[in-house]
């Protein structure tokens, strides 16, 4: 391991110290030391010592005369002044003293020069060197002569990045296939008159490979690529945002063919407008970009791929055709996108070869492709925590939850009380997910407590996947979030803050149903909420007016409530097969799907009356269609991704947090 560079300042600390030091050396100390073991004497005393014959040599000097004395243990030197004394010769010659007199050594006018102004001159230029490269490091590492240059990476010959090297974005693959094909042999095109399109937008989710795929493209084209981000643009200095974009476009002038990758260009490309005191250097460089992107031909080969995750924020001017022709969206992957994304990413993991990629896939469902690699990464260091050289099934599955919530917490101290409680509580969800005929099956029930906040959980994994959600799916959904606070009133007559979460998510639901996906009769197919930033979270913002948002809120409660209802029904009717399994989960704290139909199977008596019951009371309170058949096209995505990229995995999840 290399050892760490001392920060530059210290250097520069350095440096400043070791100047003073030597300056207060030169002015006090030295002339301290070359004076140590000399006497001063006045001129007459030096005239008394002549004429009793007691000075042993003199040296006389332009201002001084330096001479010893010829007593006994007398081995000091002794000075005086230099005074205008015509008889000092003959005094000189009587005293038998040896004499003589220093030559002055004259420097020549060119080293007079190097030493007054040049030695100098260079010791404060580099100095001033260091301090400005010292200001440029604490700026991002501009120097101060390079502020207006771009900094952007340069892969000359090649990214190492190829299109196999990215799996689960097909469509967005074919889109860019075509930009690789025209760099290759554009006069296929140019023939009949197409012109290259000029730039891409890659719009999608953070981490599904937006930045990959501009690699890809500049690995598969074989020709140089610039990757700089958004941010980079923009710093302390005005015009230094314009000026980085000329000199990035003039490096792709030498450089063409050649390709520009923007990461982030929401940071210079948001949408302009008219309020008093925006960002005018912001808005600057953006407008130097517009002007950039106009002025280069189609001819020069040059290609402008850009990435965003916020589409809906960037200026109009920028999205036109002519600039950004083409927008390649790179959504999260679905079923099979997942499944090759783990494949490609275990290439090089040693892997049992009976791994169930598929089943990984289905339990990640609205997992991004770096979300997907770090769950293999994670089973690999699983693997060799636990003493093995191959990745095994387990371990992924083990990873799949570590992401999701977290390490296992084995050490944690639960009361037997609260434990018994959270044990009902998941089963009350299981439970219920079991009864429900749109549920997804139930694959795993724990009561190992998790670094997340979790205390334990019941994860449901679909057979397969769905992009779409009918009302009675929704409604299945809700009920299965209620059973764990059904199973504590039943069971234990409480109400515990375990819940919360599960109440969260139920109400979120309901609301979405209500307001976006036209589920209730009451309110009817109306849009009353807009999604925001839907690659970033979703959140919503309801547009109605006071008396809807009021009415909004009793139907969701309406929803909610008799979902709970139905859950309490369903299991007090089967309130024998809750205590069975929730002695079992208590026991093992982990059961897995498979062991919970088996408890479940065994004289099966869940019953369908409380089923019927809550849903003929649902149909008469209009919370669920009449047409029990009838299908609403809505998009999954939208409902199960408002929140981190693994929404749609954690909404199957029944955190029970305390």
């Amino acid at each position: 391991m290399d050892k760490d560079k001392r920060p530059k300042s210290d250097f520069l600390w350095f440096y400043s110290f070791l100047l003073v030091v030597m300056l207060i050396f030169n002015a006090f100390i030295l002339p301290g030391i070359s004076k140590k073991g000399v006497n001063e004497v006045e001129y007459s005393t030096f005239i008394q010592m002549l004429d009793k014959k007691e000075v042993k040599s003199v040296e006389v000097e332009d201002s001084k005369i330096v001479f010893t004395s010829n007593k006994k243990n007398d081995n000091k030197a002794y000075v005086t002044g230099n005074i205008s004394d015509p008889d000092l010769v003959k005094k000189l010659e009587n005293s038998g003293a040896t004499y003589s007199k220093k030559i002055p050594v004259e420097n020549s006018p060119l080293q007079n020069f190097v030493l007054t102004w040049v030695l100098p001159f260079l010791i404060f230029w580099l100095i001033g060197r260091m301090l400005v490269k010292n200001m440029g490091s604490k700026m991002g590492g501009s120097s101060m002569m390079s502020f207006g240059k771009s900094n952007a990476k340069l892969y000359v010959k090649s990214t190492g990045v190829t299109f196999d090297d990215v799996a689960g974005q097909d469509e967005a693959k074919e889109a860019l296939t075509e930009i690789v094909d025209f760099l290759h042999s554009p006069d296929k095109y140019t023939s009949i008159g197409a012109k290259m399109p000029k730039g891409a937008l890659l719009v999608g989710p953070p981490g599904t490979g937006k930045t990959l795929l501009a690699k890809a493209v500049a690995g598969e084209a074989g020709v140089p690529f610039f990757s700089i981000s958004g941010s980079e643009f923009v710093e302390m200095f005005v015009g230094m945002g314009a000026s980085r974009v000329r000199s990035l476009f003039k490096q792709a002038n030498e450089k063409a063919p050649c390709i520009i990758f923007i990461d982030e260009i929401d940071a210079i490309g948001k949408r302009r407008d008219s309020n008093f005191g925006g960002n005018d250097e912001r808005e600057q460089t953006l407008n130097q970009l517009l002007s950039e992107m106009d002025g280069f031909e189609n001819d020069l080969g040059i290609v402008i791929l850009a990435a965003t995750n916020r589409p809906e924020s960037l200026d109009k001017a920028l999205l036109r055709p002519g600039r950004f022709d083409r927008r390649v969206p790179v959504e999260l992957p679905d079923l099979l996108g997942r499944e090759s994304i783990l494949k490609v990413h275990s290439k090089n993991i040693k892997i049992d070869k009976n791994v169930d990629y598929n089943q990984i896939a289905r339990a990640t469902s609205g997992a991004s492709g770096a979300e997907l690699a770090n769950i293999v990464n994670e089973a690999a260091l699983r693997a060799v925590r636990n003493k093995r050289n191959i990745v095994l099934q387990e371990d992924l599955e083990e990873s799949v939850e570590t992401i999701i919530a977290g390490y296992q917490r084995k050490g944690a101290v639960i009361n037997d009380e609260e434990k018994k409680i959270i044990a009902y509580h998941e089963v009350g969800h299981a439970l219920v997910a079991a009864v429900g005929k749109h549920s997804a099956p139930v694959h795993k029930i724990t009561i190992i407590p998790r670094t997340s906040g979790a205390l334990g959980y019941t994860l449901q994994i679909d057979e397969q996947e769905k992009v779409l959600m009918t009302r009675e799916e929704a409604i299945d959904k809700i009920t299965t979030y209620t059973g764990g606070r059904a199973a504590e009133e039943v069971i234990f007559n409480i109400k515990t803050s375990g819940a919360s979460n599960d109440i969260e998510m139920a109400t979120k639901i309901a609301r979405a149903m209500v307001t976006r996906f036209g589920m209730n009769d009451e309110i009817g197919m109306v849009a009353l909420e807009t999604v925001n930033n839907a690659y970033l979270g979703g959140d919503t913002s309801l547009v109605c007016s006071p008396e809807t948002s009021s009415q909004i809120d009793k139907e969701v409660v309406k929803i909610v409530k008799s979902c709970h209802d139905r859950a309490v029904s369903i299991l007090s009717d089967n309130i024998d097969k809750l205590h069975e399994i929730s002695a079992y989960l208590l026991k093992h704290e982990t059961i897995t799907g498979e062991e919970f139909m088996d408890i479940l199977n065994d004289e099966y008596k869940i019953t369908t009356k409380a089923i019927n019951k809550a849903e003929e009371q649902m149909v008469d309170d209009n919370s669920v269609t009449e047409n029990s058949n009838e299908i609403f096209h809505v998009d999954s995505l939208e409902l199960e991704n408002d929140g981190s990229e693994l929404e749609k995995t954690k909404n199957k999840m029944e955190d029970y947090d305390v």
